[in-house]
C-alpha cells in the first residue's frame, strides 16, 4: 500500500454539493490533480467551471466527469449525501478494489431547529461503504471541516481532522492528504467503529453554528505530534 504523493490523482464521487466542491477546490489549490464526479457528467462540468472561474488567478487542475471517471483515480473520496454514499460506492465498485476510499458523509436529519444524528444499519456511513466494497481500504475523515472556510482557498482552515479506519495504510494515506491542506491537522482516531461517534458529532457542531451564528471547527488540546 502506498503513502500519499503530491502527484497522485484524486477522484471525488458526488462532489457537486457544498462540501464536495469545497474540497475539490482546496485540494486543487495545493497541487492535487482532482476529478469531480457526479451522476451527471454535465453537472460535474458545470461545477468544475464554477470553481475555476471563481479563482482565475489560481492554476487549478480540476477535471470533471461521471462518478465512474472519478472512481478510476488513485485515491477516491466520497462526498455524496449520506444516504447515497454506499450505493454510489457500490455502483463503481469495480474501480475501487485495492484503493484507499475516504468517506466524509454524515448521517443527519434536520427536525425543526435541531440536527439529529441517524444511525445507518452498519453503525456509520463509512462502515456501510466498507461493507459495500470490501476490497477497498475505507477511511472516515473530513467530517467536521466547515465547507465555506474550506472553499476559501486563499485562507487557511484552522481545524483538526479525525481519521479512522480498519486499515492502517488507509489511515496514513488519509492523514497525509489532510495534512497537505494548510491549517488542518490530521489525528488518528483508531478503528472504523469510531466513525459512528465522529459522524454523529457533526450534529452538535451544526447546532452550535446555529445557536452562535458561527462556523465552529474542532480543535483538540493536549496532543503534541512532535512527541
Amino acid at each position: 500500500m502506498y503513502r500519499y504523493r503530491r502527484d497522485m490523482e484524486i477522484g471525488l464521487l458526488g462532489a457537486t454539493g457544498p462540501a464536495g466542491r469545497a474540497l475539490a477546490a482546496r485540494l486543487a489549490s495545493v497541487g492535487c490533480d482532482v476529478t469531480i464526479g457526479s451522476r451527471s457528467k454535465y453537472r460535474a462540468l458545470e461545477v468544475r467551471d464554477e470553481i475555476v472561474s471563481a479563482w482565475p488567478t489560481h492554476d487549478l487542475m480540476i477535471k470533471a466527469g461521471e462518478n465512474s471517471a472519478a472512481a478510476q483515480r488513485e485515491i477516491v473520496i466520497i462526498a455524496t449525501p449520506w444516504d447515497a454514499a454506499a450505493g454510489t460506492a457500490s455502483s463503481v465498485a469495480d474501480h475501487l478494489g485495492g484503493k484507499v476510499v475516504i468517506c466524509m458523509s454524515n448521517a443527519l436529519q434536520k427536525v425543526g431547529d435541531e440536527f439529529l444524528p441517524l444511525v445507518p444499519p452498519r453503525g456509520s456511513v463509512s462502515a456501510s461503504v466498507q461493507a459495500e466494497v470490501p476490497s477497498a481500504f475505507v477511511a472516515a475523515g473530513m467530517h467536521h471541516v466547515p465547507a465555506n472556510e474550506l472553499a476559501n482557498i486563499e485562507q487557511d482552515v484552522d481545524s483538526d481532522v479525525l481519521v479512522c479506519s480498519d486499515h492502517s495504510s488507509a489511515t496514513l494515506v488519509a492523514m497525509d492528504l489532510v495534512n497537505l491542506i494548510p491549517g488542518l491537522r490530521a489525528l488518528d482516531a483508531g478503528h472504523l467503529s469510531n466513525a459512528m461517534a465522529i459522524e454523529a458529532f457533526t450534529a452538535v457542531l451544526l447546532q452550535l453554528n446555529v445557536r452562535y451564528k458561527t462556523r465552529a471547527a474542532v480543535k483538540f488540546t493536549g496532543i503534541d505530534l512532535a512527541d
